[in-house]
Formats: structure tokens, C-alpha cells, sequence
């Protein structure tokens, strides 16, 4: 038999489990007891090699396993072990988007946002699970040292389960480094709207599940404001909410700031990119472009639009005249192609 952490073993992460294995032979009982006498639970294998703990342990305390079991040769042995788990020298807590219970749309990527920079970044993959039914290919890619986003190779199929566990309860994430709590999430896969936005023809035609069902007419960014090109995902939405230049590091009292409250507002970017209600550009909506860069629409659209789609839309944008949209804007993570999301990112 043998067991994992071994005997004397010190500064053990909290997160890893106990196992307890046999070689020639079956485990008939395993117990895990801390310092005080509390029993850790743990299940064995019907075939009676393995047995592995199921619960986490604490920081800074001491375990103790007695392992019995019977060899090939009909023989009764014993093992025990005692070990110490670490005392953190710093902890980390990870916040997740989306939130359980959410429905969202089929370009929503998974995010995970830390409380502070990771130097281990492939123990954190490690312990960042999503599990998808059906299942979905997808990627890791790091944005910052502290987020990182989970991404489908394609667009989720519309209905996927979406399991989310950050599992980062004492798990080891850089010297000294360790997860203080997991964060679970069960989201699901509505339907698949695409809106595409052109600004040479002022539209949008709109799409669920591949069929085209409506043309809004809109309005993109003027001249130097144009609207950057690219795949937007859906962030927030919002109702009654003010439009505010300051937010982009223009003060609303300077030339060319605002400050303006929208019946309906659904945040594409962090730089400040919206589809909105605009009643005051009706008249330019299909004609001419005379946004900040939004996409303006008339309030019975954009109320239609957040009435139909669900946050992780999709938004595209094409011949604006503008720049390219960058991936780290918001969640435009369908702006890198799948052979430069694997690479990872900032690792």
C-alpha cells in the first residue's frame, strides 16, 4: 500500500487529495482524522485499490491515515501516515462571468477574474474546470495576469449545459500563493443571435439561429468617432441608464462630452461601446452616421434587441471606417483567431 502525501510530509497544499493505493492486494478500511480528532471523508473504489479523500483539508493543520488491507496472499497489512498542510503565506479569491444561473448567448466567454496577479498560471488552468453538454472544445487565453477567459473553439451550440468550478481552494498558484475559496457556476446556451452592423449601408440585420428576422436601421460613429470593426460580445444590459463620455476620459462638460440618460443601453466594450436607444438620431438611423461610435437605433429596436438576445450575443461590425476592435476590450475575445487563442496569451 502506499499513501499520498507520505509520511513526515510537510507544507502540503490543502487542495490536492489524499490517496491511499494498493499494490498486491485490496484496501479494506482507510481513515483520515486531523489533529482533533475530525474524520475527513473519502470514498474507495469498488475494486478496492484506491482511495481517494473527497473533502478539502484546512491550512496549517496535521492528518493522520491508517490504511488496512488484505495482500494476494490472504495476508493483513497496515500502513498509516501523518502529514502538515501549509500555512498560506498570501490568499487569492477568483470571481466568475458569467454568474449561476444565467442564460447568455453563444459568444459568451467563460472569465475569471483574480484578486491579484498569478505567477503559476498552468495551476490555475489546472484548477479552473468547465464542463459542457454537449461537450465543446475550448481554450484558456490570458489577458492579464489576473484574467484569464475560457473560450469554444466555435460559437456554443445553442442549449449547451455549462458547468463552471473554480476549484482554487488551497491549491498552490505561485510561492507562497494559495486559492482562499472555489466559485461554482451553472450557466446555459440560449439562442444564437448575431446582429451584424454595416456602416456603409446604415442596417443591422439581425439573426436567431441562422435565420434573418429583422433590418434595423442605425447610426455608427462619425468622423473621428467611427465605430472599431470586429466581433463584439454582448457585456450588460441595461435600462435607464446614462450615457457618459467621462467614463472614456472625456469630461462631459468639454467639447464633444456628454452626459445622456438611454431608455436602453447594452454594453459591447469597455471603451465604451453600446447599442442604445438614440430617439434624437431617428432621422440619421439608415441615412448617415453621427454617433460617439455607439450603434444608435430608435428605442421600440433596442428594447426588441434586449427582448429577443441575452448578455454574449454577438455583434459584428463592419465598414465603419474605423480601427480594428482589440481582443482585451471587454469580452471580444472572437477578435483572435483559434490558432493565436491557443498560444494562450500573456503566460
Amino acid at each position: 500500500m502506499a499513501i499520498t502525501p507520505a509520511d513526515k510530509a510537510a507544507n502540503v497544499a490543502p487542495g490536492d487529495p489524499i490517496t491511499v493505493t494498493a499494490a498486491d492486494g485490496k484496501l479494506d478500511t482507510v481513515t483520515v482524522t486531523n489533529q482533533d480528532g475530525k474524520a475527513v471523508t473519502g470514498a474507495l473504489t469498488p475494486d478496492g485499490l484506491k482511495w481517494e479523500s473527497a473533502e478539502p483539508l484546512g491550512y496549517s493543520k496535521t492528518y493522520t491515515v491508517n490504511a488496512a488491507g488484505t495482500g494476494t496472499d490472504g495476508k493483513a497489512s497496515n500502513i498509516s501516515s501523518s502529514f502538515t498542510t501549509v500555512k498560506p503565506g498570501r490568499q487569492i479569491t477568483v470571481s466568475l462571468n458569467p454568474t449561476d444561473g444565467q442564460t447568455v448567448g453563444v459568444g459568451q466567454p467563460i472569465a475569471f477574474y483574480f484578486s491579484g496577479n498569478v505567477p503559476d498560471k498552468a495551476a490555475a488552468e489546472k484548477a479552473l474546470k468547465i464542463t459542457a453538454e454537449p461537450a465543446t472544445e475550448g481554450a484558456f487565453y490570458w489577458f492579464r495576469d489576473n484574467e484569464v477567459h475560457w473560450r469554444p473553439k466555435e460559437y456554443w451550440k445553442p442549449g449547451t449545459k455549462v458547468s463552471i468550478n473554480a476549484a482554487v481552494y488551497g491549491k498552490a498558484l505561485g510561492p507562497g500563493l494559495f486559492g482562499k475559496e472555489d466559485r461554482k457556476s451553472a450557466v446555459t446556451i440560449g439562442n444564437k443571435v448575431i446582429a451584424v452592423a454595416d456602416g456603409a449601408t446604415k442596417q443591422m440585420t439581425v439573426s436567431v439561429n441562422d435565420e434573418v428576422v429583422k433590418t434595423i436601421p442605425i447610426s455608427m460613429g462619425k468622423p473621428r468617432h467611427e465605430t472599431p470593426n470586429g466581433t463584439y460580445t454582448v457585456m450588460t444590459e441595461q435600462q435607464n441608464y446614462t450615457m457618459d463620455s467621462g467614463t472614456y476620459g472625456v469630461p462631459a462638460d468639454s467639447p464633444g462630452g456628454y452626459r445622456t440618460k438611454v431608455a436602453v443601453a447594452s454594453r459591447l466594450s469597455n471603451s465604451g461601446i453600446f447599442y442604445h436607444s438614440a430617439p434624437w438620431s431617428v432621422r440619421q438611423q439608415g441615412n448617415s452616421n453621427v454617433s460617439h461610435g455607439c450603434l444608435n437605433m430608435s428605442t421600440e429596436n433596442a428594447r426588441w434587441m434586449q427582448e429577443i438576445g441575452n448578455k454574449g450575443d454577438i455583434f459584428v461590425v463592419q465598414n465603419s471606417g474605423g480601427k480594428d476592435l482589440q481582443a482585451w476590450d471587454g469580452l471580444s475575445d472572437w477578435q483572435l483567431p483559434w490558432e493565436e487563442y491557443q498560444k494562450g496569451g500573456k503566460k
